[in-house]
This record gives C-alpha cells, structure tokens and sequence, in this order.
C-alpha cells in the first residue's frame, strides 16, 4: 500500500489554536523574531524539536503510574536495567535528567584544556559541553555530507581518513574519546553505516582510543542500516542495535528522543574506574545512582520506551512519514538534504532564499516566514547556531518530526506551506542579532529584520 497509515490507534487528542496572520505577525515581534521565545499555545504545527516531544503510549502511561518512587535501590530503577541490558548489552549506566547532563559528566572528567574530541558532527549542546571544558570539539564528516544534493545512502559516515590524520597531528595522548552521532543530526538526520562503526572501532583499537556513540537516535540508525546496507536486510533491528552497541565502549544518550519519553537520559560506560568517577559527579549535580535527576515513574517510561522503539512497524512508519514530507518539497522544487533523513526533513535555506547572504541567517529568515504564513515553529541549524567563531557548513531549517504526534494531514499542511513560502521567496528579508548570548546563542538571541 502506497497510504501510510500510523501504526496506532488515537486514544486522547489536544486541541490547537488556530491564529490569523496578523497575530502570528505580532507574535513574532513580541519573540524578537526566535521561535524558541514564542509560547507553545501559539503554535498551530511544532516542528521546533524531536527531542521530549513524543506522544508516549498506553503502556508508557501505565508504567507513569507503576513509577517506585523510592529514592535509593526504586524498583522501576532495576526494570530499567534490565531493558537496558537487553537492548544494548551494557551493565554500568547512570540515568540522568536529558542527553545534555550525560554529556556534561562525561566530558567534566575527560575533556580539558589541550583535549581534542573527534565525532562525525557535534550537534550543538555536544559542542558547548566540550568547548566548556576547554577541550576542541573536531567534525569529521566524509565530503558528501556537505551536498544536499548527494543521495549517498550513509552520509552521517565519518571519514576514517581524517579521523587517522586527526589522530597522527595532535596525538593519540590528546583525544580522550572518539565519539560518533548516530544518526548524525547536524548533517540532515542521516544515518551511520554499521561497516562505518566497525571502521571507526578498528582505528580506535590501533590507537588504544574509547569509542563512545551519540546514540539519541539509534534505533532510526539501525533502521536505516537494515533498510540501506548490503546484506542487513534480513536482520532484526533489535540485533542491528545490539551490535552497533556492542562495537561501543560507551554512550550518551537523550531518550527525550527514541527512548520516547518527554524526559531523561542515560550516560552508558564499561570501563569501571571512569565509572565510579561518573557516580560521584552524577550524585553531586543530579541524583543518585538509582534515579539521576528523575522520577521512578520516568523511568519506567524509559524502559517501556525502549522496548517500543525497535519495533519494525512503528520504524516503518516514522521514517516513511518524514520521506513523504521530504518528498513533497522536493516535488514542489524546494531543496532539502537528500535523501531525506530520520528524525527530520532539512530544507536548504540557501538554496531557498538565495538573495540573503549567510551574515543575514537566511534560515533564520526562512523560519519566521513559516511561522508567519503558517504558524508552523521550526529551527534554523546555520550561521546562527554555528555561533561568531564557527563557519557554518550549511544554512539549514530543520522540520523535526515529534513521534507519534502528527498524521499525513498535519504533513501536507507543512508541505503546502512550504510551496506557498517558497512561492513568494524574493520576499523574504535578512535578520541580524540585536542580543545574544556568547554560547548556545539560537535558544535566547534576539533578532530584527534587516
């Protein structure tokens, strides 16, 4: 059947508010043109995130009220073991309250000044919790990445050339970890090759270097990997996963995304004595080992999450939506980040609006006029979110899909909107920044059309 259809019955719906063009107008001046400062309740389509957006299922609901709450040794604390132990066949884990306080721990012991921390692409909270330390934070995509136009089935890949070169110039001394996102947000969504991890991990054990993964989305990798890679076809998604783990000597984890819960993470780690510093640091700034800044009930959630998110169906059906919405851009002539990736469709702000110069966003641009004309909240990952110190390698807007929350109506809505901007595009205007903060500045600045 050519008709997606999702793999779940509705059992609760919220209703939207629909606003005219004049609101949405004076909205986004009261937000200084950042989506992320206009409240929730005025958006119509939120496409901001994937990340704590997800609409959690029945049985998540049902563990919400299973939830041990007690504050050492929680019952729900040991399910989560369990599950975790099964799905990727790690024994030491720390729960933490979202993927950014798993990266804060882990880089705080081993990052610091000198340190140079190799990844395909840093997204950008991985980025700043390196940089915090005084460590360098190194991208090392393979070329194609860098072409929207290239439909290399794994561009998420890193360049295994350049992570040797990297690791010949500064010295093996100087990386503490060589860490790889999968999929690979910053460079569309796209997924990592598992003959891509098995690479990366051969050169790791050459230097003696942990290899630790960037796993929000692993479970939307090992589709892919089953779906794209020669021979994988035939192989479960749950032992594509266990393997991508087991070639892995840690991870951070936001499960804010295929954990599919609105809350949480995981730092996951086998070597002991790194682990036992993580304890202490997570008990000083989080919680204790048994809940790490949640709830017992949102680790229940977590657990039933991910047992959820491996399931062929619902993979099937969450990486065929975002192609459909992918694909009725391309149709409509707008450029994105082919071939469409996981979690999100990217549109090409540069390609769109080509008369605004990086120094003017033109994704930031391309943002507010979504909001504008459809109320549709989205993302600029540009020049903005690069910062003044760094150059963006493209100027993107980025469409996250929320799991389970919107159906193909939702997404023709999106793709109408787009044609009808795209329709219009001479007229969109540069922002420059009025206020920014000196670090992370997309989630705070302040903008005024140019």
């Amino acid at each position: 059947m050519k008709t997606i259809i999702e793999p779940f019955r509705i059992k609760s719906v919220e209703p939207i508010r629909m606003t005219t063009a004049r609101e949405r107008d004076e909205i986004l001046r009261r937000a200084h043109f950042n989506p992320f400062l206009i409240r929730a309740s005025d958006v119509l389509i939120d496409l901001l995130t994937d990340s704590g957006a997800s609409a959690m299922s029945s049985e998540q609901w049902a563990g919400i009220m299973r939830g041990d709450e007690s504050y050492a040794g929680s019952e729900s604390y040991y399910r989560l073991q369990k599950v975790l132990s099964e799905v990727t066949g790690f024994e030491r884990f720390l729960p933490t309250h979202q993927g950014r306080a798993s990266e804060r721990i882990l880089f705080g012991l081993i990052g610091g000044k000198g340190k140079v921390i190799p990844n395909n692409a840093h997204f950008d909270t991985t980025r700043a919790n390196v940089e915090h330390t005084g460590a360098q934070a190194v991208n090392l995509a393979i070329p194609e990445a860098a072409d929207p136009r290239n439909r290399h089935p794994f561009k998420g890949n890193m360049d295994v050339d350049a992570l040797e070169a990297l690791i010949r110039r500064v010295g093996r001394d100087q990386i503490p970890v060589v860490m790889l996102t999968v999929t690979n947000n910053t460079s569309g969504g796209q997924p990592v090759s598992l003959a891509n991890i098995q690479a990366v991990r051969r050169v790791c054990d050459r230097h003696g270097l942990p290899l630790f993964l960037d796993a929000c989305r692993f479970a939307e990798n090992a589709w892919f990997i089953r779906q794209r890679e020669p021979g994988m076809g035939d192989r479960p998604v749950t032992e594509i996963v266990r393997e991508m783990f087991d070639l892995a000597d840690g991870a951070t984890i936001s499960a804010k995304k295929d954990g599919l819960v609105n809350i949480g993470g995981l730092l996951l780690m086998r070597d002991e004595a790194l682990f036992r510093e993580a304890c202490n640091l997570l008990i000083l700034t989080e919680g204790f080992v048994t809940y790490g800044g949640l709830a017992g009930r949102d680790l229940e959630a977590m657990a039933q999450g991910l047992t959820e998110v491996t399931d062929p169906d619902y993979l099937g059906y969450r990486i065929r939506s975002v192609e459909y919405l992918g694909q009725k851009l391309l149709d409509a002539g707008i450029q994105i980040i082919e071939p469409p990736g996981g979690h999100a469709i990217y549109v090409d702000a540069a390609h769109f609006a080509p008369h605004i110069p990086p120094a003017q966003f033109p994704g930031q641009s391309l943002v507010c006029a979504l909001y504008r004309a459809a109320g549709i909240r989205s993302c600029e990952i540009g020049s903005v979110m690069a910062g003044p110190e760094q150059k963006a390698p493209m100027e993107l807007v980025r469409l996250a899909i929320p799991r389970r929350v919107y159906t193909q109506s939702h997404f023709d809505y999106v793709a109408e909107a787009c044609a009808e901007v795209f329709a219009a595009r001479a007229n969109l205007r540069g922002m420059r920044i009025v206020e920014a903060p000196p670090v992370l500045r997309h989630f705070t600045a302040k903008f005024a059309e140019v």
